[in-house]
């Protein structure tokens, strides 16, 4: 029990530093950037929860029940143990499933990098709340005009996950995609999708993994020059 206090401890340490680098950072681009604009963004976040966890003990069979995100590292160590144990068994247990857990999502980007008159670059830090797997993300996107109201958005983001358990990884590596709709000059819809590339089981392959994909429906508002 006391190392595992002192694991927790060393990830909330680790968890906490690097979002006071996010923090200055961000403070940073903001400072030494001319003619930037900050936007503040927010809305619902859908998050889909994808594993499959592999066996090959029949000895100690399971039942295929769909795993809740709390029991998902405890059931994919008993099977893995249980595998080592019965290696030379023939037989397989395949358990596949998907879960769903709805939360929030509060950000602030930086607007006002252009490349050119319809390209721009976006960075941004969005805090997401969602049950158990509360993340702070940091996106660095390229935003293209398609039309005066309507743009596209893509890039790479990387995840912090702020309450991963034991066997699972802390950082989430994704490539987001998105649109937005300007209602104004300083108000947007936008919509944009988190596709989770990183198999957050630490012991992880091809045949058992845990990922996570995003879906953020919200609203922003800009202020600046």
């Amino acid at each position: 029990m006391t190392m595992k206090r002192q694991k927790n401890k060393l990830q909330t340490n680790t968890t906490m530093k690097t979002i006071i680098k996010l923090t200055l950072l961000m403070c940073l681009i903001t400072s030494s950037i001319n003619a930037q604009k900050l936007k503040v963004t927010g809305g619902v976040n859908f998050m889909d929860i994808n594993y499959s966890i592999t066996s090959s003990n029949t000895d100690n069979p399971i039942d295929d029940t769909p795993i809740t995100d709390t029991d998902i590292t405890t059931k994919f160590s008993s099977l893995k143990t249980a595998a080592s144990l019965n290696s030379s068994s023939l037989a397989s247990i395949n358990l596949n499933n998907a879960s769903s857990e709805t939360g929030f999502y509060l950000g602030l980007a930086l607007t006002g990098i252009n490349l050119s008159d319809k390209l721009e670059v976006i960075p941004e830090a969005r805090f997401v709340a969602v049950k158990n797997f509360n993340q702070i993300q940091v996106p660095v996107l390229v935003s293209y005009n398609i039309s005066e109201k309507f743009k596209a958005q893509a890039g790479p983001s990387l995840g912090f996950l702020l309450d991963t358990g034991d066997g699972m990884k802390s950082t989430n590596f994704a490539i987001d995609f998105g649109v937005s709709y300007s209602l104004s000059e300083d108000i947007e819809l936008g919509a944009r999708y988190d596709w989770g590339q990183t198999n957050l089981l630490e012991s992880g392959d091809s045949d058992n993994y845990l990922k996570i994909n995003n879906l953020q429906i919200g609203i922003s508002y800009q202020f600046g020059n």
